[in-house]
């Protein structure tokens, strides 16, 4: 049977106050009702880094008050009647994207890139939709409302906590990694080992690349970046010469660091001739660090970047990790203490993704 008597609540944020643990527990009014529609019981979501930048505007005004959380999972209690991919009481998901345009002439959507539409995005959270369907609510809350296109049957044997996360730091980097031909043969640095990076490092191992090279500030990683199933790790505050030692060694380098700091030129270094460096972490402000054209030009190396991933690829990697047992790290939190689980996010100690869990829903 499906439920009927549920409301939308969750932790809103009301100002940039709000990412620094003083989101507010609150009713929401999720978007218009669809047949196209899947109202979904939450029982887990993932913190990502995307919910603070985004609680604080750190990417331009949000649309207050927000709900964020774009790694959800939970149990669907509602299905339109155009949506033939899900059933009621299905275990499903959704990740950072609720809708696109979807048009058969759009050339992005119709070709299985609804992640770039250029048309039209609604994120999960923090959007408004177009047609005055009303405002998009993200995951930390009880319930969720999204386009089906955009909710995911999670397979069996991979657990509802694994997969939250998997839903936007999972996808990140396992997109750049498929594309740019992550595999046998290849070595691959990742940068920032933290929630994408350890994700990075898992994918490129399970993916049968040659080396996998970890790359973060800190020594104090080494060993459980190793551990993760790194080759080599890369310390570059405590490391002398690291750029030297290490140059023209790397195929490809995933750089999920979101810093306008971060020396850009000396991991461009790190490419072999002909390599590529894709960005997938987003600073506030959106700059990166300036980069002479001879960099690129000597050795031919190229960069490029990366946006989440498509509804196929999502269903793909969700499968591959079924299939390969993909285990991240993750530390779960009770839904209830949200707004500590932000600051402790924020102050660099989940090991590596946080994963919120409605207790109630999760017993129920």
């Amino acid at each position: 049977m499906a439920t009927t008597d549920y409301k939308f609540e969750g932790w809103l944020g009301h100002s940039a106050e709000s990412a620094k643990g003083k989101m507010e527990w609150g009713a929401f009014e999720p978007k218009k009702w669809t047949e196209n529609d899947v109202d979904i019981q939450i029982t887990h979501c993932g913190i990502c880094g995307s919910d603070l930048h985004m609680l604080r505007s750190g990417w331009g005004p949000t649309h207050k008050a927000c709900c964020v959380g774009h790694e959800i999972v939970g149990r669907a209690v509602k299905v339109g009647k155009n949506v033939k991919h899900v059933k009621v009481n299905d275990r499903v998901g959704v990740g950072a994207q609720a809708l696109s345009c979807l048009q058969p002439d759009c050339p992005d959507c119709s070709n299985g890139l609804e992640n770039h539409c250029a048309r039209s995005s609604v994120n999960t959270y923090g959007s408004v939709y177009p047609n005055d369907e009303g405002k998009s609510y993200g995951g930390y809350a009880d319930y969720n409302r999204t386009n089906g296109h955009f909710v995911f049957k999670i397979p069996d044997g991979l657990p509802s906590e694994v997969a939250a996360p998997m839903l936007c730091g999972g996808v990140t980097v396992y997109s750049p990694l498929k594309k740019n031909g992550c595999g046998p043969g290849k070595t691959v640095g990742v940068v920032g080992v933290g929630g994408l990076g350890h994700f990075a490092v898992l994918f490129a191992k399970a993916l049968g690349a040659d080396k996998v090279v970890g790359i973060s500030r800190k020594a104090s990683k080494k060993d459980e970046v190793l551990e993760l199933g790194a080759d080599q790790y890369i310390a570059t505050d405590d490391d002398k010469n690291w750029s030297v030692d290490n140059a023209r060694t790397l195929d490809l380098i995933i750089s999920t660091v979101s810093s306008p700091k971060m020396p850009l030129t000396e991991y461009l270094g790190l490419l072999k001739v002909g390599g590529s460096l894709i960005q997938v972490g987003a600073p506030d402000g959106g700059n990166l660090p300036a980069v002479s054209a001879f960099t690129l030009i000597m050795s031919g190396i190229k960069i490029g970047g990366s946006a989440i991933g498509s509804p196929d690829e999502i269903r793909e990697m969700l499968q591959f990790s079924a299939d390969n047992k993909i285990r991240p790290w993750i530390q779960t939190r009770p839904l209830k203490d949200a707004n500590q689980a932000i600051i402790d996010m924020e102050e660099g100690k989940a090991r590596y993704r946080y994963v919120l869990v409605n207790e109630k829903h999760v017993s129920a």
